[in-house]
């Protein structure tokens, strides 16, 4: 279940990072000033997106919840009144990669609140105490071998601390790291640069 579920977080944060490089090409069809705007938008979106992946506070998470929410009003409201206006194939599709952006982060957060429930920690935890007691109850020559009765419980309790670091996905060794995300951001901020030339790259002739 932990690994099924941390598979699920890594495949759902590629597809979050795809959304969103799809969806800021997809502005270069909107007008000039909206494409400009959506795009500043999206690159805002995408920090709040590689900061979730973070390990952070709760009230820094919080935060992080809020700026997220704020942003994902404001994309929707920068296209609304094109898509009202302009009812075409091209601004439907925009649209639609906008809706994409929005439900991929709702799919993430779910995945991230989709934990191993507590009845099943519960039956695990019971298992590995009667399995234990049971080693216990059947023990020979516990003091010539107490080395090796320590193996049992030691084992249980390693793959019970791996299960648990699996399955937090913000905390802990194991951690679903933002890679796509990441390197979607090294590969947009070229495009931003080249968008504003700079006005001391001409030098005077003498």
């Amino acid at each position: 279940m932990a690994i099924d579920r941390h598979d699920q977080r890594e495949a759902l944060e590629e597809a979050e990072a795809n959304a969103i490089g799809t969806e800021y090409l997809r502005a270069d069809l909107l007008p000039p000033k909206a494409s400009l705007a959506t795009k500043d938008l999206l690159m805002q979106y995408l920090d709040q997106r590689i900061l979730f992946y973070s390990k952070q506070d709760q009230e820094k998470i919080h935060d992080i919840h809020l700026k997220t929410d704020r942003l994902q009003n404001a994309l929707w409201q920068e296209i609304l009144p094109i898509a009202r206006s302009n009812q075409t194939a091209t601004i439907a599709l925009t649209v639609s990669g906008m809706n994409d952006v929005l439900n991929s982060q709702g799919y993430v957060q779910a995945s991230w609140w989709n934990r191993i429930p507590s009845t099943a920690w519960t039956l695990m935890t019971a298992i590995a105490i009667c399995a234990n007691l049971l080693v216990g109850f059947g023990a020979r020559n516990f003091k010539k071998n107490i080395a090796l009765f320590m193996i049992f419980p030691f084992v249980i309790a390693v793959s019970f601390f791996l299960i648990a670091d699996i399955d937090s996905p913000r905390g802990g060794i194991i951690r679903i790291e933002p890679r796509n995300l990441i390197t979607l951001k090294k590969i947009l901020n070229p495009q931003i640069n080249t968008q504003s030339p700079s006005s001391g790259s001409h030098s005077a002739s003498p």
